[in-house]
């Protein structure tokens, strides 16, 4: 997006989105990178800082426009629309010390990358974007490595503890022929993980139900329908809560969502290791927490799981170096979202988690 050549220079955002004057009007034209979004989503990128509260004062009294005319908050914007911005103050804070040098460097940990899209091997403990109590996540993070990059969104997630292939759009046309894609499953997306127990079968689908719910902690979890919940409580105790009846009358309280989720995954058994096993998932569907809830709930929870897992086993493994979930992202197929050729993304086993791996096979040799 550029701003009306009538307009005074003015500095990039993170996003590559010019910031508008704060002494008088700016008009902004809406290009691909914006094109579709809604109004109120965009101006929460365009005017960095200023609460929502006060983007949608602006919006109700008219003084954003559209071509002209007065539009709601839920305006999704059209190629070439001219957006009327109005002149709004905003303190200036000082930069936080240090923020601008993001440690790890995401561009160490890019492995495919054109003019359209660029995926990553993410490494564990970085979240995908903020919030939460989290400042900056990889979205976040990246846009202040590349400040003239016009357009930078998610496709997917991956939680904050799993590495491996994680796919972002550089543009809004890329982005949508992703999200198509994984709606109608024209993706092969394969994780490997190490779990508790001996796995025995070669090849095994799983298919459950899951729900969401909220600890009383105000913790976000998974489980599976018509199972008691765990409720995980400090230093690892855990406590039956309700099922049945009891849960459904909690869902009408918040602390449950109603609607349940169909998960499916298929299981490849790739190597036993003693009471561990090592094993490789196919995603058919894409739920939150799915394939840890899944495995906890067949009595195979995933190593450095700390909120699925067994708790003394982690502390345990902790000492001999594994000090994440053993989670991992390893390769996506799918078509590219502009051209349709066909793309292979592999993001090979983070370091910690091969020299864990290789432990394990050394002490099952001997």
């Amino acid at each position: 997006m550029t701003s009306n050549p009538r307009q005074s220079d003015s500095k990039a955002l993170p996003a590559g989105i010019e910031k508008p004057a704060s002494d008088r009007v700016t008009l902004l034209r809406v290009d691909e990178a914006s094109e579709t979004q809604r109004i109120d989503n965009y101006l929460a990128k365009v005017l960095k800082g200023v609460p929502k509260s006060h983007l949608y004062r602006i919006l109700r009294s008219g003084e954003v426009r559209v071509n002209k005319k007065r539009i709601g908050a839920e305006y999704r914007l059209q190629l070439g629309d001219e957006v009327r911005v109005p002149p709004i103050r905003i303190a200036e804070s000082a930069p936080k010390p240090g923020l601008p040098t993001v440690k790890p460097r995401l561009v160490e940990y890019v492995i495919y990358e054109d003019d359209a899209m660029l995926a990553l091997n993410k490494p564990a403990g970085i979240a995908v974007h903020g919030g939460s109590g989290i400042s900056l996540g990889v979205i976040e993070q990246l846009r202040l490595e590349r400040p003239q990059a016009k357009f930078l969104e998610l496709v997917h997630r991956l939680d904050r503890e799993t590495s491996g292939v994680l796919m972002i759009a550089k543009k809004r046309s890329a982005l949508t022929a992703l999200h198509e894609a994984m709606r109608h499953h024209r993706m092969d997306k394969r994780y490997l993980m190490l779990v508790q127990g001996q796995w025995q079968e070669t090849k095994k689908k799983v298919t459950l139900d899951l729900q969401k719910y909220v600890t009383e902690s105000g913790e976000r979890r998974v489980q599976v329908v018509g199972m008691p919940l765990l409720n995980t409580e400090p230093g690892g105790r855990k406590s039956l809560k309700s099922s049945g009846v009891v849960a459904k009358q909690q869902a009408a309280k918040g602390k449950f969502e109603v609607e349940t989720q169909l998960s499916e995954t298929w299981f490849y058994l790739q190597e036993q290791l003693g009471l561990f096993s090592f094993l490789q998932a196919k995603l058919i569907t894409g739920r939150t927490h799915q394939l840890r809830v899944q495995l906890a709930h067949l009595g195979f929870p995933i190593l450095g799981d700390d909120k699925y897992g067994d708790f003394a086993l982690n502390k345990q493994l902790g000492k001999q170096g594994l000090k994440r979930m053993f989670l991992h992202s390893s390769e996506t197929r799918i078509a590219h979202p502009l051209t349709g050729e066909p793309l292979h993304l592999v993001a090979e086993l983070p370091t910690e988690l091969e020299n864990f791996l290789q432990h394990q096979r050394q002490l099952n040799t001997r």
